[in-house]
């Protein structure tokens, strides 16, 4: 997948967010008469593209009938030996630069298939539903 693109009411707030979780800057450009960015990070690639008249996002997390996007899964396996104390010390980074960071379910396990993982999720600055996920070795 080359990018997943995001909508977003403040792309500046959005861009210091996504900076937050380990993106970087990968190019800045304007789509039509909006800002527009991609930026690199988490294995991938995300488009934000900010809004002129933005709406409030529909809750796709909360309402189990909703079909469309739900959200954004990035895997730190590789990255972290704890989901918890990586939520931690997000949550830290994030009240030291004075924001507030949504957690819409905290760190939990969960058998997928063979496989146990630690998933959380997220909401970013506009309410949409980040997954954050990590493979338990050995079902541990």
């Amino acid at each position: 997948m080359h990018h997943a693109s995001i909508k977003t009411a403040d792309i500046h707030q959005a861009i210091a967010f996504y900076e937050q979780l380990g993106f970087e800057m990968e190019t800045q450009f304007t789509a039509g008469v909006t800002l527009a960015c991609w930026m690199r990070g988490l294995d991938g690639r995300i488009e934000l593209m900010q809004v002129p008249e933005p709406r409030p996002a529909f809750d796709a997390f909360v309402d189990e009938h909703y079909t469309g996007y739900y959200h954004l899964s990035f895997d730190l396996s590789d990255r972290t030996e704890s989901l918890p104390d990586w939520l931690a010390s997000l949550q830290q980074k994030v009240e030291a630069q004075g924001n507030k960071l949504t957690v819409l379910l905290a760190p939990q396990q969960q058998q997928i298939g063979e496989a146990l993982y630690e998933v959380a999720f997220l909401a970013d600055t506009d309410g949409l539903p980040l997954e954050f996920i990590r493979r338990i070795e050995n079902g541990r």
